[in-house]
């Protein structure tokens, strides 16, 4: 899980690869961390050893061998092959990431026991001999995690790289900044986290007459979190894209830096980081000193993340107040802009420039298509698929991630017992069927779809538990998805996926400590009753 791309039975002479205390675990130079990270955890949940072995030994036997394989390099960094004989296993990589994921494939193979933390028994583990060669349908595969609605401490999102790298997710976009909260810290501005990092309270759900939950919520990350999370991250070759939200999205950085918002027309000194969901009329002023103050912020970003991409936010950007602001108004004419649409695509070349100037790319969710679209942007298509085609038609790069199938803060069935029902109803069967590239695309255009992505909004989501629940098993379709070549989605076999996850998954992510969301419905103590959602023939759920 995900199925990859070619399975076939290994040699039938001598059966499985007992591994021993006596297996010994062999690494090139080139396969990079993955080594380290084996050892890390298969070591502790078998009890086994895994001293390394002589890269120089000739037909050596009882061995794990790690290396990365020119003869692979064609099919891309990420592709692998993995040969399981009676002497041993095997795993070559186009690179040391296919290495990785090749070691997560072997990991799977020694069953659920081989995802815990201690070992539950002592002796040999069997794994049956077998022959896997496999490599990814999409360069990249990410989730995005929202920690600004509500905070995730460190060591969550450590755990969340974990789940990611153990479905061969590549992308971890983490959601750093809204109008209820801003978790980075910036050395230049310190009352973002000072005043940006907590809300004085929160209601639970979407309802406008339900009870307040009358309790500050809030946190922020050190840099050093920050860095570690980077590091983390890239030992299991994923990357962390970082957002900061701008102009829209922005009351927590207005309400600690009150100039920052539209002065003349609203009371900025007033506000606070919002304890409400939904769209936010309080946007950023387009001043050079607004500019100049996310460039400041950004520098301090680029030092902590190493992504090539930066994203920006740029959706949800309610124009009213640039129309009532004179300021604005007169930004408008001094561009000679055409109307507020323009101001709003001004602010985003201007920051597709500033991170061109020092080679990184800007990305943003589709609304950054309004008004033209930044020479070097990179599209996320959000609002369905309507955006990422228009992107793709005009040369640019797409992420896609329509809501109606990768929002999994939508509810996942229609069991009145749903917690906080968001939408429609999306099972991990529909989001097994999530088709990333339209037919209405040619093959040149198609191949700007780079990746695709699962979103996982916090707003109701007030825990690890809520996030697991939501979270899984629809990770696990979408990663399949994104992984491999499947068939037209009428065409795919869903009972199969679901026998898969039956026979083997649930047990992974039981071990994991997942607490996911059972087939048969949730568990009473996964309900929340009494907190209301928002119903499905409603607008759609907004970011």
């Amino acid at each position: 899980m995900p199925a990859p791309v070619e399975l076939l039975p290994g040699p039938t002479e001598g059966g499985a690869f007992v591994l021993d205390p006596d297996t010994r675990l062999i690494a090139d130079p080139a396969s990079g961390t993955t080594k380290r990270w084996l050892t890390s955890v298969l070591g502790p949940s078998l009890g086994l050893p895994l001293r390394p072995g002589d890269p120089s030994a000739a037909d050596a036997s009882n061995t794990i061998t790690l290396r990365v394989a020119e003869r692979l390099a064609d099919r891309g960094p990420e592709a692998y092959e993995l040969v399981v004989d009676a002497s041993g296993v095997l795993i070559e990589g186009g690179g040391a990431a296919g290495v990785l994921w090749g070691a997560q494939t072997l990991r799977q193979l020694l069953g659920p026991d081989a995802f815990r933390r201690a070992p539950l028994r002592d002796g040999p583990r069997a794994v049956p001999a077998v022959r896997i060669a496999d490599a990814p349908r999409f360069a990249w595969r990410g989730m995005m995690l929202d920690v600004a609605r509500h905070f995730m401490p460190k060591d969550g999102v450590l755990r969340y790289l974990d789940l990611l790298a153990a479905h061969k997710l590549n992308v971890l976009h983490l959601h750093l900044t809204d109008d209820q909260g801003w978790r980075m810290p910036v050395a230049r501005y310190p009352r973002l986290t000072g005043v940006g990092a907590h809300r004085a309270r929160t209601r639970p759900g979407f309802g406008e007459d339900g009870p307040w939950e009358e309790r500050p919520h809030g946190g922020h990350y050190t840099r050093e979190d920050l860095r570690e999370i980077v590091a983390y991250a890239a030992a299991r070759h994923i990357t962390v894209v970082p957002e900061i939200d701008l102009p829209g999205h922005s009351q927590a950085a207005i309400a600690a830096y009150p100039e920052l918002g539209n002065t003349d027309v609203v009371d900025t000194s007033a506000l606070e980081p919002w304890d409400r969901w939904g769209i936010n009329p309080n946007v950023l002023n387009p001043s050079d000193a607004t500019l100049e103050f996310y460039e400041n912020v950004l520098a301090e970003v680029l030092e902590v993340f190493p992504s090539e991409w930066i994203h920006i936010g740029g959706d949800e950007c309610p124009k009213e107040q640039w129309r009532a602001s004179p300021a604005a108004r007169g930004r408008i004419r001094e561009l000679g802009l055409a109307d507020e649409d323009e101001l709003q695509s001004w602010f985003i070349r201007h920051f597709d420039r500033w991170l061109a100037e020092r080679g990184r790319r800007l990305i943003g969710w589709d609304e950054i298509l309004e008004g033209g679209l930044a020479p070097g942007a990179t599209v996320m298509s959000w609002r369905g698929y309507a955006g990422g085609v228009a992107a793709a038609r005009a040369g640019h790069d797409v992420v896609m991630c329509p809501q109606q199938h990768t929002y999994l803060d939508w509810r996942q069935s229609e069991d009145p017992d749903e917690p906080v029902p968001i939408a429609h109803a999306r099972t991990p069967e529909d989001v097994y069927r999530f088709e990333p590239v339209p037919e209405s695309l040619t093959e040149a255009e198609a191949a700007r779809v780079i990746g695709v992505q699962a979103n996982v909004w916090t707003e109701t989501m007030d825990s690890a538990r809520a996030v697991d629940y939501m979270v899984f098993p629809r990770l696990a379709a979408f990663a399949e998805v994104a992984w491999s070549s499947l068939p037209p989605p009428a065409e795919r076999d869903v009972t199969d996926f679901a026998r898969r996850m039956e026979a083997a998954h649930y047990a992974r992510l039981d071990a994991l400590g997942v607490e996911y969301r059972p087939p048969s419905g949730p568990r009473p103590w996964q309900r929340r009753p009494g907190v209301p959602g928002r119903p499905r023939d409603g607008a759609p759920p907004e970011r």
